[in-house]
């Protein structure tokens, strides 16, 4: 799949992937949205105006409030490719939530995500 395809996906039809991958773990949506909001500085009223916005990832990224300063700690592999690695910078904060849910949604704790 091409960057593009991926940047101009709907958010809201991603979201709810993003919070099925925690609940099937045994995670809850207050703690997907609490690492969504960790990573891109949103409130959770401001995530909720975005996905009722229907905005892509694109737009959900540039409008993020501020990334999080420490979110260049984050590394491992989502789909064999190595998040620290990757040198487009939209892709790779998708890639950044990928992994935080990933790691959400194998038991780490929460606190211990937000790094």
């Amino acid at each position: 799949m091409n960057n593009e395809k991926v940047f101009s996906m709907k958010f809201s039809k991603v979201y709810p992937l993003l919070v099925k991958k925690g609940e099937r773990k045994g995670r809850t949506k207050d703690e997907v949205d609490a690492i969504i909001c960790w990573l891109t500085g949103y409130t959770k009223p401001q995530l909720q105006q975005q996905l009722n916005n229907e905005v892509d990832y694109r737009t959900f990224f540039e409008q993020a409030p501020q990334m999080n300063p420490h979110c260049h700690l984050i590394t491992g592999s989502v789909c064999g490719i190595k998040v620290q690695e990757i040198q487009d910078p939209l892709m790779q904060k998708i890639r950044y939530l990928d992994k935080l849910v990933d790691e959400l949604a194998k038991g780490k704790a929460i606190e211990k995500i937000m790094r």
